[in-house]
């Protein structure tokens, strides 16, 4: 029962994780004390982070790349170099093919063309494929803006500070940014609904953590809506793309069961558009950030 609670906690703050105790305890049919105290549990421990991520329009990142590396087996000196770049938000020692897979995010493609060359250009990396999100299908940490996308300084400051920490009470972010609670409350509400800015349950995976996380590459063929929406729509899918380059979706799951990742891995090969598939365990990610600074405001 707990574990069961424990991992739907996390899919309900992953759509929302300003999610208030009260509508996560409704939304999961489970008592509040038990829900608040599991909760708090996950942050404390580091089983989760809850963070916000500002649209691409507000950190100017409007191209998305995945790289797969294939490194001499010394490469730690070359991961350490990878964390410390702003523009990868993710560094993953990987078993398959290759070694290490990072996702790097542009503003353009002459900018992911030197990003590129910064990373062959290390001694330890033989070969780099390369793959471009076209559409992001399915991730917690991606939003898009409905409307001009336009940020002032106060709403650029408390995504700032929601970066540090998603679940922080309104009542703080007020002091900081000296507003009102409400007045906070509502500017965080419209960013949200204006698609400007996403909370969400980030979970960090190290060999200890007790998470299986599985990267997925899928060539298709013939109509793929039905085939997309169906890969996204499998709750262990926490991030889904329709892709440019040896692939033509890449997804991640991620489940603290291997008999659930098993499960699903054999539903992929089952869709009919599916073609090829081939697959890659993340033993540890080394950086995963998704909230990039913002580039200014008015």
């Amino acid at each position: 029962m707990r574990e069961d609670l424990t991992e739907r906690l996390i899919h309900a703050l992953q759509q929302d994780g300003r999610t208030s105790y009260n509508d996560l305890a409704a939304q999961l049919d489970a008592p509040r004390n038990l829900v608040s105290t599991t909760v708090r549990q996950l942050l404390e421990t580091g089983q989760i982070r809850v963070v916000a991520t500002a649209a691409s329009a507000a950190t100017g990142a409007h191209v998305l790349a995945h790289v797969a590396l294939r490194c001499s087996p010394h490469a730690a000196e070359l991961i350490t170099r990878l964390q410390e770049q702003e523009d990868i938000t993710l560094v993953s020692a990987v078993s398959g093919d290759h070694d290490v897979v990072v996702e790097i995010r542009s503003p353009d493609l002459a900018s992911l063309h030197e990003a590129l060359r910064r990373i062959r250009t290390h001694e330890t990396v033989s070969t780099a494929a390369v793959t471009l999100y076209h559409r992001v299908v399915k991730s917690a940490f991606s939003t898009h803006p409905s409307g001009d996308g336009k940020l002032d300084s106060t709403d650029i400051a408390l995504i700032e500070l929601l970066r540090e920490d998603g679940r922080r009470s309104f009542n703080d972010l007020a002091s900081r940014v000296h507003l009102s609670p409400t007045a906070v409350r509502g500017r965080v509400h419209r960013m949200q609904e204006a698609g400007l800015l996403r909370i969400s349950a980030l979970i960090p995976h190290t060999p200890q953590s007790g998470r299986i996380k599985v990267g997925v590459g899928l060539s298709l063929s013939g109509e793929d809506e039905d085939a997309v929406a169906s890969i996204a729509a499998m709750p262990e899918v926490e991030f889904a793309a329709e892709a440019i380059g040896r692939f033509d979706v890449i997804a991640t799951l991620n489940s603290s069961d291997a008999a659930e990742i098993a499960g699903r891995l054999e539903e992929l090969r089952s869709i009919p558009q599916i073609r090829h598939m081939e697959t890659w365990m993340h033993v540890r990610t080394h950086k995963e950030d998704y909230s990039q600074p913002l580039k200014g405001g008015d």
